[in-house]
């Protein structure tokens, strides 16, 4: 796949994803090449200039260097790796075990490990339910949930921006009255994003807030409602009890709009990110995941736990700060930008 290829809203996505993720590569290889350095001498050395320009989150060699036998020693060097790269315990075990099975009985080099990892992390990828943001129907309702900090009225602002520069007539509805400025925070965004809001008194009830926001959506044709909600922490029940009041309205006033229940999640937080969704889908049922700050200290291999632990699609990711940073995510390009040259 070339990247000039590519058309759509991605644009130059593959490239942003290249940098974005160039972190975890570069890491990745230079162990590598560290500890076939000590092993391999002079030819180590020479792989060493070549730039570490070679495989993602796991273990093929870098350019120049002979290939280690796949062995129980390279097998626990993988797994930590993976771990690391933030693709999680159980799933780097899994995908150490597959491996484990193949290349013993293959008698398997470093060689072979960056087609079989592409290969298994297309796979967990497929295995998730579709990515594609579900927008339809008279009127599509979008819950957007999240912990304060994980990016989420960033996201927002973004995502209302995008549907606008789509033709969509948007409404965006301030349910997050527990946070002090939160609200303005968000009529900045919607001013920018070029979108109307509605908002009522600070302190007022979020389900008040949807219940109104419903209304207005319905009596003047708007296509999409994106409600934001208080950045709550999971250990708060209270504010845990307010987000199923919120989907409870939506499901008594909105039952036949067509409904996303999209999480924010900040891609530099790694499992901690993981632990967040489970939480919240417990009060919520999710849709999908907005992965956000992936541009930043980001590894991205939270990407494949959410889709092996959690069943749910990254719909969404954030690949810088521009309104118009907020892409489709699309599966078989974040692996490609993972391992591309």
């Amino acid at each position: 796949m070339v990247e000039e290829e590519k058309s759509g809203w991605w644009g130059s996505a593959l490239g942003k994803l290249k940098t974005a993720l160039s972190r975890t590569k570069t890491a990745l290889v230079d162990s590598i090449v560290e500890e076939e350095g000590a092993a391999g001498g002079d030819a180590s050395a020479s792989g060493s200039q070549s730039g570490g320009s070679s495989v993602a989150l796991a273990t093929s060699m870098a350019a120049g260097h002979a290939p280690r036998p796949v062995d129980e020693d390279y097998l626990s060097e993988v797994e930590e790796k993976l771990i690391k790269a933030d693709v999680g315990l159980a799933t780097a075990e899994t995908l150490v075990e597959h491996m484990r099975k193949e290349a013993l009985a293959k008698m398997w080099t470093s060689h072979d490990v960056e087609k079989f990892l592409k290969k298994e992390f297309s796979s967990m990828l497929k295995a998730a339910p579709d990515p594609q943001l579900k927008i339809g129907g008279p009127l599509s309702v979008v819950l957007i949930v999240g912990v304060n900090g994980t990016g989420k009225t960033t996201s927002i602002g973004k995502l209302c921006y995008r549907l606008k520069t789509e033709g969509k007539k948007v409404l965006l509805a301030a349910g997050d009255t527990f946070r002090a400025a939160a609200e303005t925070q968000l009529e900045i965004w919607a001013e920018r994003a070029g979108v109307d809001i509605v908002r009522l008194a600070d302190g007022s009830d979020p389900g008040a807030v949807v219940f109104k926001a419903i209304e207005k959506a319905r009596a003047e044709n708007y296509d999409v409602l994106i409600i934001d909600t208080a950045g709550r922490l999971h250990n708060k029940v209270n504010l845990m009890a307010e987000l199923k009041k919120i989907r409870s309205v939506i499901d008594k006033n909105a039952a036949d709009c067509m409904l996303e229940s999209l999480l924010v999640v900040d891609a530099s937080v790694g499992q901690n990110g993981l632990q967040q969704a489970k939480l919240f889908a417990e009060s919520c049922p999710l849709t999908g995941v907005i992965l956000s700050k992936l541009d930043g200290s980001a590894k991205g291999g939270i990407v494949f736990s959410i889709a092996r632990d959690l069943n749910l699609p990254v719909k969404l990711v954030g690949l810088g700060e521009k309104i118009d940073d907020l892409r489709d995510f699309d599966p078989p390009m974040f692996v490609e930008a993972l391992f591309s040259k």
